[in-house]
């Protein structure tokens, strides 16, 4: 299951706020896509599937399907907004290589 850090959580949690339904969590899924094989998909999502593996962190919900939960383990979604990085990054020590824009991996 990925962890939020509190900068993260943060953020999910005025994005949801933004779109005023509190019964939305943070859906985070991996798919085949990108430079390097897979990609990572996030969205907000009201749906929990019987088998989606769920968690709540600083707040948030956090929805995973059991396939991408597999890939994610140990995975960090992490949130900076600065000069240099602004937006969502996902570190995962899974990932045997990652593409240069961080939103793929093998």
């Amino acid at each position: 299951m990925i962890t939020l850090t509190d900068a993260a959580a943060i953020k999910v949690k005025q994005l949801i706020f933004a779109e005023n339904d509190e019964g939305l969590g943070l859906r985070v899924e991996v798919g085949p896509g990108g430079c390097s094989g897979f990609s990572y998909n996030m969205f907000f999502d009201s749906e929990v599937k019987s088998d989606d593996v769920t968690s709540e962190q600083g707040g948030v919900r956090i929805i995973v399907d059991p396939e991408s939960a597999e890939k994610l383990t140990g995975a960090t979604l992490d949130y900076k907004d600065g000069l240099d990085e602004s937006g969502f990054s996902i570190t995962n020590p899974s990932a045997s290589h990652s593409c240069g824009c961080g939103k793929s991996f093998t």
